[in-house]
């Protein structure tokens, strides 16, 4: 199986200094170009659950071999 990264730059909304990257891993359905597809929808989720965060930056990768998911 195929693992796909969506790695999300993310700082605290009331000070935009405390940023930090969240990883959402998925399964690859093709393509890096799938991935951005998907990923507005994910994020849209993903801020739902995480309000006191903004998403400021985000984007799509192959996880490194040998990292733990």
């Amino acid at each position: 199986m195929n693992i796909v990264d969506l790695i999300l730059t993310v700082c605290m909304a009331a000070n935009g200094n405390a940023c930090h990257d969240e990883h959402l891993y998925f399964e690859s359905h093709g393509s890096l170009m799938q991935c951005m597809f998907l990923a507005p929808a994910e994020m849209a989720k993903w801020s739902e659950t995480h309000p006191k965060l903004k998403i400021i930056r985000w984007k799509c990768a192959y996880p490194d071999k040998g990292q733990d998911i």
